[in-house]
């Protein structure tokens, strides 16, 4: 079970490795960064609306805290010092509100600088990343290119051995009707097929075809009773085509036996 584990991730990973475009993996990164960066921009218009509303919220504490200042001194100018302690009492509270909210406001701040900066360097890595990107992309596709005109030249891609099969292809079936056409020719000049057409020789064609191959026999035959007979005159008459020649040649001409 290992070993068959072992080999369908094997085949898996070799599948994944042909599907696998590097410019489609280089958008994907890209836009993922993308999505980053967003979130941390969000995140620092986030924290500066929240910086914001604490200083709206100062802002209103301190001038309730200066207020209730101008009330308790007008009180107190009145001989209402009870009214006049009221009034710094509340302010003491409001006070401790404001150094509670003055220190939420530091640090809201801080965080903004923090992710400020951090957005800020982020930037700049995925600018970077695009131009790398946008390089490595514009280099495959040349090396892409490259290669397959080296393979269409040497003729070892997939497009041009199609071509390639398909012309041997043709080649083949030419050959083979070729073939066909001569045998069916030969058949038909020996007169084993008939021809449907009416295109076959006719009687006239036949008959002097039949004489011609007929003489042939005849003066093959007349050659080898000459070379039984011993004689060339015989032989040279037949082969000039005139058989019946040899029977008026003059005497010297006829071959000579020795009687011993």
């Amino acid at each position: 079970m290992k070993r068959m584990g072992m080999i369908f991730r094997a085949k898996a990973n070799k599948a994944l490795d042909r599907a696998e475009d590097p410019r489609e993996t280089l958008d994907y990164s890209y836009q993922k960064q993308l999505e980053l960066l967003q979130k941390v921009r969000r995140g620092v218009a986030d924290v500066a609306t929240s910086r914001k509303r604490l200083e709206l919220q100062l802002s209103g504490l301190q001038q309730q805290s200066s207020k209730l200042e101008d009330q308790s001194r007008k009180a107190l100018a009145l001989g209402r010092e009870d009214l006049a302690r009221e009034a710094l009492t509340r302010r003491a509270a409001l006070q401790q509100q404001v150094t509670d909210l003055e220190t939420q406001h530091q640090t809201l701040q801080g965080e903004e600088e923090k992710l400020t900066l951090a957005a800020q360097r982020l930037q700049a890595k995925v600018d970077a990343f695009r131009t790398k990107k946008e390089t490595i992309k514009a280099t495959y596709t040349a090396a892409q290119a490259q290669t397959k005109i080296g393979e269409a030249f040497s003729g070892i891609s997939e497009e041009m051995g199609d071509v390639g099969l398909a012309i041997q292809r043709a080649e083949d079936k030419t050959a083979q009707m070729q073939a066909r056409a001569g045998a069916i020719d030969e058949l038909l000049a020996s007169g084993a097929l008939d021809d449907p057409s009416g295109l076959a020789k006719d009687d006239i064609s036949a008959e002097l075809d039949r004489i011609s191959g007929g003489s042939d026999v005849e003066l093959e035959l007349q050659r080898m009773k000459a070379e039984l007979a011993g004689g060339s005159s015989g032989q040279q008459a037949i082969e000039g085509g005139k058989p019946g020649e040899a029977n008026h040649q003059q005497p010297q001409d006829k071959p000579r036996f020795d009687k011993n």
